[in-house]
């Protein structure tokens, strides 16, 4: 009995090999007219129809190679990729795939065989199992595209600024967790050596809150400046803050802290030996130079 099946299933592939080679101008055709239909309000990149031959002829070749589907792999991770960066949805991406089994079953409908039919379930499961690994080839690509992109908005969101030579200030605006610190730190460490400054200021103006967490998240990042020999400035404390700061119990030990950033970069320019001389109405900040 197993025999019998197998023989039935060989002719049933071999049918349907036929059937794809012979009719497959017909059914590339049709293909195309599914995919079409199934982009939705996505403009047509005008690289669908060369994707889908590509995709055919790989499909083709796999018949010939006795199943070997690894160029198809290869071919249906790219389409993938592709398709997340340009927005489309994970049914449109699948349906690109499961369309060849809609226009390859019209050719087997005319044939009308019990070996097309026997070949038809088979070249179903193989469809099936290629519109799997596309959905998992989608999702790949959307979660790196995903991460990624949470990365540059980490990176935008904690600007490193020169304020004066030999003084930067990071102003950090919403929740400082432990990842957002360590891209501080890295940030901070790398300016200290690229502009050689020797003082910076960590405003916190923008941070809704001070826990013991963000504290300790804060501690770290001034010890790792001072690793350096630069040394930091804490600025943005308000009221509410340093209420909360002295309720936990928070120390920051001999680390300055300043109100605000004007407060901060004033004391900064006092050590870094900047000296302001009143002149009129206006003020002259003058850099004493040690002989």
């Amino acid at each position: 009995m197993g025999v019998a099946l197998s023989v039935h299933a060989d002719a049933g592939r071999r049918r349907i090999e036929e059937l794809f080679q012979e009719h497959e101008a017909r059914v590339f055709k049709r293909w195309l007219e599914i995919a079409r239909s199934s982009i939705g309000d996505h403009a047509e990149s005008g690289k669908l129809a060369d994707q889908l031959r590509e995709l055919s002829q790989a499909l083709r070749q796999s018949f010939g190679d006795s199943g070997d589907l690894s160029d198809l792999h290869g071919l249906l991770s790219e389409l993938s990729r592709d398709r997340a960066r340009q927005g489309f949805t994970p049914t449109e991406t699948a349906t690109l795939v499961f369309g060849l089994k809609e226009a390859l079953y019209e050719v087997v409908e005319n044939d009308g065989s019990p070996e097309a039919v026997r070949g038809f379930i088979w070249f179903s499961r193989v469809i099936d199992d290629l519109g799997l690994f596309t959905m998992e080839s989608y999702a790949a690509a959307r979660e790196k595209i995903i991460i990624d992109q949470a990365e540059q908005l980490l990176e935008l969101s904690t600007p490193v600024v020169k304020l004066w030579e030999g003084i930067v200030a990071v102003p950090l605006v919403g929740t400082l967790d432990s990842a957002r610190t360590q891209v501080v730190m890295e940030k901070l460490l790398q300016t200290l050596v690229d502009t050689g400054s020797e003082h910076a200021v960590i405003d916190i103006t923008g941070v809704p809150a001070v826990d013991t967490e963000v504290a300790q998240h804060l501690l770290k990042t001034v010890v790792a400046a001072r690793l350096m020999g630069a040394e930091c400035v804490i600025s943005g404390i308000r009221p509410q803050i340093a209420h909360t700061i002295v309720t936990l119990g928070i120390e920051f030990g001999d680390i300055v802290t300043k109100a605000t950033l004007a407060d901060a970069l004033a004391h900064t320019l006092r050590a870094s030996g900047v000296k302001f001389v009143k002149g009129g109405a206006s003020r002259i900040a003058v850099r004493t130079v040690e002989g």
